[in-house]
Order: C-alpha cells, then sequence, then structure tokens
C-alpha cells in the first residue's frame, strides 16, 4: 500500500526481492493469515506501530526457506536449511503478503508435515496472543474457569482450545449462530453475547480473557472470583482501580514471537488436539477484499490469503540441476507477474 485507508489501498504490484541480511532467511511465502491489527496499520490507527509507505503487511506466513544468509557460529548448528517447510509470526516490518519476505528464526519455526500451509499459516499472531494470554499472563492452570469473550473468532477459538487442552473449565461468548459450534470445540458453557448478558450466567471465575474491550471488558469484573482474579486484554488497558477494588490483578498483553510455543501449538495441530477453523481464503491480489471482510462479515476463525504458489520444493519448480548457487531464473508466480527467484 502506497497510503493509508479503507481496504482499496492495497494494490498488487511487482516489487523487488527482499534481502535478507546475516541471520536471516529468504522465506517463498505460500499462505498468509489475516489479522484485525493488519486493519489497524492498514488505517494509520495501531499506536505500536506504523508503516513505512510504501508498506507489505501481514505476519502469519507459511512457506519454504529458499536462502540462508551466513552461517552459524563456531559450535552452533543451523536452525534452518534451504527447503525447510516453514512458519510462524513475522516482525511488524517483514510484510507476509507477498511471494516472498525475509525472516530471522527468532520469528519461525519448522512446519510438521501433518500440519497443512494453510493451517500453519492461520496459527501466529491468533495462537500465540490465545496460548500467551492464557499461559503467559493468566497463567491458567487445571482446574480453575476462564471466561473467553469472543470465542468463536481468530485468537479467541484457538482460546476455547487451549483452556480446554489445559483442562480448564471453559466459558465463553460468541452470537447466536456460531454457540453450538463453540461448545462443540471445547467450550463447557457457551453465552449468547447479542441476547444476554454474560454476568448474569457466569461468576467465581478465575481468568477473564478479553478479546472485545470496551463495555465487555467494564463488565467483567463482576464475574472474577472475590479475591485473586485475573483479566487480561489484548485491546486496553483495564482500570487499576478496579483492579484494586476487587482484589485481582489485571492487565493488557501485547504478543512476542516464541518459537517454542509456535512448535507446540503445531504438535498440538498435527496430534488432532487443536484445529485451525479458516473462515474464508482469498488469492493475494485480492488482500482488500479479505480485509473488507474481516471487518464487517461475522468471520468464524481465521481469514486467510493464498499466495498460488503450488510448489514445495526446489524440485517442484524443476531447478535442482542449477549448475551454480549464483544462478538466478525468472519464473512465472501468482498469475502473471515475474518475480526474480533465487537459485541455490
Amino acid at each position: 500500500m502506497h497510503r493509508t485507508g479503507g481496504p482499496s489501498v492495497f494494490k498488487y504490484e511487482e516489487v523487488p526481492l527482499p534481502k535478507p541480511r546475516r541471520g536471516e532467511m529468504l522465506i517463498e511465502v505460500h499462505a498468509a493469515g489475516v489479522n484485525p491489527v493488519d486493519t489497524k496499520i492498514r488505517q494509520g490507527k495501531f499506536p505500536v506501530f506504523r508503516a513505512v509507505l510504501p508498506a507489505t503487511l501481514g505476519r502469519d506466513v507459511a512457506g519454504v526457506v529458499r536462502s540462508v544468509v551466513g552461517k552459524p557460529r563456531k559450535g552452533h548448528r543451523a536452525r534452518f536449511k534451504v527447503g525447510d517447510p516453514v512458519f510462524g509470526m513475522l516482525d511488524y516490518n517483514r510484510g507476509g503478503y507477498a511471494e516472498y519476505t525475509v525472516a530471522s528464526p527468532r520469528e519461525l519455526a519448522h512446519r510438521p508435515t501433518k500440519v497443512s500451509e494453510r493451517d500453519a499459516a492461520g496459527i501466529g499472531v491468533a495462537a500465540l496472543t490465545a496460548w500467551q494470554g492464557l499461559f503467559d499472563h493468566g497463567r491458567l492452570r487445571r482446574g480453575q474457569r476462564v471466561l473467553i469473550h469472543g470465542g468463536a473468532g481468530g485468537v479467541g477459538h484457538f482460546a476455547v482450545q487451549f483452556a480446554k487442552w489445559k483442562g480448564a473449565t471453559v466459558i465463553a461468548t460468541a452470537s447466536k449462530r456460531d454457540l453450538a459450534w463453540v461448545k462443540k470445540i471445547g467450550a463447557d458453557e457457551v453465552i449468547d453475547f447479542e441476547n444476554q448478558r454474560f454476568e448474569e450466567h457466569t461468576n467465581d471465575v478465575d481468568l477473564v480473557l478479553d478479546l472485545i474491550g470496551g463495555e465487555i471488558l467494564e463488565r467483567s469484573w463482576d464475574v472474577l472470583k472475590p479475591k485473586g482474579g485475573v483479566i487480561v486484554s489484548t485491546l486496553e488497558d483495564p482500570s487499576k482501580a478496579e483492579a484494586r477494588r476487587h482484589r485481582a490483578r489485571a492487565l493488557r498483553m501485547m504478543v512476542v514471537s516464541k518459537p517454542p510455543q509456535l512448535a507446540k501449538i503445531a504438535a498440538l495441530i498435527a496430534a488432532g488436539r487443536v484445529q485451525v477453523e479458516i473462515a474464508k481464503i482469498f488469492p493475494l491480489r485480492k488482500a482488500g477484499a479479505a480485509h473488507d471482510f474481516l471487518e464487517h462479515a461475522h468471520a468464524r476463525g481465521k481469514v486467510m490469503l493464498d499466495t498460488g504458489v503450488p510448489w514445495t520444493d526446489l524440485g517442484a519448480r524443476g531447478v535442482a540441476d542449477a549448475r551454480s548457487a549464483g544462478e538466478r531464473l525468472e519464473v512465472l508466480a501468482g498469475g502473471n507477474l515475474p518475480v526474480i527467484a533465487p537459485f541455490f
């Protein structure tokens, strides 16, 4: 995008191949996740990060390592090599809505063969937010009661499944059309937020994971247990005065990339313990439509972008007989746009 604004600011165009620095990798992106935070960055309304224009957005990716710059320190083994299937959550300034991007080892994990690229690209921001909100910040333990606001959303549907896997009693809010589904993926109780006041249907909660903010956050104090409850919000700072009055701990969290957590989450998905719900998949050139859908439709789970790159290894490209590591080949990818792809 060359300016901030509505979904129409996205332009599908050819840009130079990104160049990894020492210790970084060039990633061929096969699928990318679209998150609500992306829409805020697009609008220029996300205070944590303002894109330097022109900018490519997107943090969630799955694809293949195409080059690794530099060698590991003496006595250390490289975590990634060319051809490795990977996924992860990129730094804000990387740009995952592309056929190629750059990443460092601290942003990625290896993708298990039993986890599809589309599922892997849906993990990143949403799953790490749910995991860290519940366990790193919320300190959720087996046998505790957790209330998850927005249990059918990208973050929420992961949170419901993680909390159930942990052995907690899971209460979630969702719209009427999602009640049965949220219960199916693990919630012990689901409250229709459109027609019911959640504070009239549950109480004595150890942890509230707030993914909505505003009035929902303010009303959540009344469902906490009398002492020692926790509110974790992903959107705004809970009132310190209310926290003292309810003898509770409360905080706003920001997700950070943790490859061991990515690996753990992928292992749960590979084992069938957790599922990635994909609301809709758009082609890369329709990133604007994906944003419009995310902002205006009632999306259950994740919204995804497919780059249209059908290959998953060098052999599939027919370049295994490259004569030297310095060779380069012009190929067609993602439609009719020419892309310069490195040989290895």
